[in-house]
């Protein structure tokens, strides 16, 4: 198979898994849906480069899969967004006390040679993403516990989105504007 539709199967599958939930609940049986997200977890994990995050992911994964397909309940699913917030969170946190950080790692791929100032600059935006994944994480497992499926759905599977593009907007002008000011 192709292998960009190797890499954008499981990335689709994801990004509609909220509202496949959302529309299947109480229709679909959870333990198809535990198959999707085992197999676009496999998919995944098929096309990226193995490293200790992508394995918790995985396992994590198919543990919540397990869950499903063991119980036919909703509720192992409804937790995969708080996987995937913790998995960000812990690989962030992780190059945080473990530098390089993850985003000067994307930094230097275009920018080999970065002055301290700008690699100061890069772990205030991996902070930021440590909050931003911890307060998501937060939010998606309240609506698990808590919310109505619909609820549940549009937090996962419009909100948080939204939100994650306007981080990664407003880092970007951020960027621009130190950028400028540091002659960087």
């Amino acid at each position: 198979m192709n292998r960009f539709i190797l890499t954008a199967l499981p990335v689709a599958i994801t990004l509609v898994y909220p509202l496949a939930v959302w529309l299947g609940h109480g229709t679909v049986e959870p333990r198809l849906f535990a198959a999707l997200l085992v197999l676009a977890a496999s998919i995944r994990v098929a096309t990226m480069k193995i490293g200790r995050a992508a394995w918790w992911w995985l396992a994590g994964a198919l543990a919540l899969g397990t869950g499903a397909v063991m119980s036919n309940g909703w509720m192992p699913l409804k937790l995969y967004p708080v996987l995937v917030n913790a998995v960000m969170l812990g690989m962030f946190a992780y190059s945080l006390a473990m530098p390089p950080t993850f985003i000067e790692r994307i930094a230097r791929i275009k920018e080999p040679d970065l002055p301290s100032i700008a690699v100061a600059y890069t772990r205030r935006v991996t902070q930021v993403w440590c909050l931003f994944f911890l307060v998501n994480g937060s939010i998606a497992l309240l609506t698990a516990v808590w919310a109505s499926p619909a609820t549940w759905s549009l937090y996962n599977g419009v909100i948080a989105y939204v939100l994650m593009g306007l981080l990664f907007a407003g880092e970007y002008l951020v960027r621009l504007r130190f950028k400028r000011r540091h002659n960087v």
